[in-house]
């Protein structure tokens, strides 16, 4: 039964003797069946929206290890071509899109009641999951937070301080702030479809959160999130929510209040301590090991790992780690991760 799933234990508040594990991009570049099959797809975005592609290398870690869920195989920047952006991915580099830096470029967007023509293959990856995944694997749908998918629409691509999104929130309020809404919009959309197809919990990725500062942090981080978690809990009572505001530091404190998520996921720039103490208070806590120790692996990686057992072991805690894995990890880490922290 899916109350009983250890995801939504610790979703709901409950402090579990062992936490429940997935780990963020699970299904990726690190695992030589994934290249097989990209090979097969013939690029990144063809595999995305292949729906019977992208379910195989969302079930392909769940062969591998006993995670106890899934996230959907995706991008962020899905929805920015759905709403009409140009997308294409450089190897080696990274995406690139058509920018939005004025009132031109904004207005030249499709409307968001269009956006599922194009998702509908992501929906149906969701419905394959929905209908192949263990009784005990949780399904986890996602989006990117506005302000972080802003960020690639308006320089086109990602930047180190995301410079050009600052530019046009100080020079053009008027559109940036358009463009903030219709991607708030779009998100609840997206994921409210997700929802319906299947998802059990989503997870909204603020990945570039840090780079907002004070009544910013407040305005284009926060206030967004919270009104997608609240017009998707209107719509779909309770579903799950994660929120992951990335490198937010302080402003962490008060996260789960502040936007309304279930659960505040927390990078690796946090000790897990520091965590227990002014975050976890509030809710469940995800995370939160540095995405190296997959690489280096060791007594470094398992120390590392007991300690964040440890120290948030007196709360609701799901083990993540601190940021995305990375294409150079060493797939055997994953598993010595796994028997870590379930006690081997």
């Amino acid at each position: 039964m899916p109350h009983q799933k250890t995801i939504l234990r610790a979703l709901a508040g409950e402090t579990l003797p062992t936490p429940p594990i997935w780990m963020m991009r699970q299904a990726g570049r690190y695992l030589p069946e994934y290249k097989a099959t990209r090979a097969k797809a013939g690029d990144f975005l063809s595999l995305c929206y292949n729906s019977d592609l992208a379910t195989e290398v969302t079930l392909q870690p769940l062969r591998r290890y006993d995670f106890d869920a899934a996230i959907l195989f995706a991008d962020i920047l899905l929805l920015p071509q759905a709403l009409g952006a140009d997308l294409w991915f450089v190897t080696g580099e990274g995406p690139r899109l058509s920018t939005i830096t004025d009132r031109a470029g904004f207005d030249r967007l499709k409307p968001v009641a269009e956006i599922h023509e194009t998702l509908n293959p992501i929906y149906q990856t969701v419905r394959n999951l929905a209908g192949e995944l263990p009784k005990d694997v949780t399904l986890i749908g996602f989006a990117g937070a506005p302000w972080t998918v802003a960020t690639y629409m308006i320089a086109g691509q990602g930047t180190p301080d995301q410079g050009p999104a600052h530019a046009l929130m100080r020079d053009d309020p008027a559109v940036f702030e358009a463009l903030i809404d219709t991607l708030t919009e779009g998100t609840i959309e997206y994921l409210s479809a997700q929802i319906d197809a299947g998802a059990e919990v989503v997870k909204i990725f603020d990945s570039w959160a840090g780079s907002l500062k004070a009544e910013a942090f407040d305005r284009y981080c926060v206030a967004p999130i919270r009104r997608i978690v609240a017009e998707l809990k209107n719509r779909h009572p309770g579903i799950p929510v994660i929120a992951f505001p990335r490198q937010a530091g302080d402003a962490y404190i008060g996260f789960h209040a502040r936007s309304g998520a279930d659960c505040v996921a927390v990078d690796d720039f946090v000790t897990p301590e520091w965590v227990a103490e002014n975050v976890q208070t509030d809710g469940c806590v995800q995370g939160n090991l540095r995405s190296s120790h997959m690489v280096t692996g060791g007594d470094d990686l398992v120390r590392e790992t007991r300690r964040i057992v440890e120290a948030l072991k007196g709360g609701p805690h799901i083990f993540n780690l601190g940021h995305g894995i990375t294409p150079d990890a060493d797939p055997d880490n994953v598993q010595l991760m796994i028997d870590t922290v379930r006690g081997g």
